[in-house]
């Protein structure tokens, strides 16, 4: 870490505390910021709570990429292994969002075949905790990432979760930069 701004070394020990590992070897190539969002959709999960109807212990918790996806195989490498409640963690990539696209978590980038507010609009009322990304457009999902004097942060919309059928946690609400209730 010779070189890097006091402020550098502070943004990597986050991201390395948030992966909850130690100097992976992919953090050389991809950039921070994209390793730190791909943390958050599924460090998410921990503090989000789903019907009873659609979160089955034995069920996996698919994160879906709706559109170009930004996060390539990190992602998947993030998500390797890895289980919320007994439930393993998923990944999948679609190029529509429909109300029934099984997905728990979709980070929603928009595409050719369906932009943002399309895809928002399929699933809205329906318990999939959305994810956008200010670097993607303004369209907001129910949580919206964004960088905030050069440190990735997210707002959240406790209402939109509500009408999803998806409750957030006080203390996710509380880490956030926006929280609507």
């Amino acid at each position: 870490m010779a070189g890097l701004s006091k402020r550098s070394r502070r943004a990597a020990a986050l991201a390395a505390m948030l992966l909850a590992v130690s100097a992976p070897a992919w953090a050389q190539t991809d950039t921070l910021e994209l390793a730190v969002k791909a943390a958050y959709l599924y460090k998410l999960a921990a503090f989000v709570t789903w019907p009873a109807d659609v979160s089955e212990p034995a069920q996996p918790l698919p994160i879906c990429v709706q559109g170009p996806d930004p996060f390539g195989p990190l992602l998947d490498r993030i998500v390797a292994g890895q289980s919320l409640a007994g439930r393993p963690v998923t990944v999948r990539r679609v190029s529509r969002l429909d109300p029934g696209t099984d997905c728990a978590i979709a980070y929603v980038a928009g595409s050719a075949t369906q932009s943002q507010a399309q895809a928002l609009a399929a699933v809205e009322r329906t318990p999939v905790l959305t994810v956008t990304d200010a670097a993607r457009g303004e369209t907001r999902g129910i949580v919206h990432l964004l960088l905030d004097g050069g440190k990735v942060r997210f707002a959240i919309d406790a209402a939109k979760a509500h009408e999803a059928g998806v409750e957030i946690s006080s203390k996710l609400l509380a880490l956030a930069v926006v929280a609507r209730r």
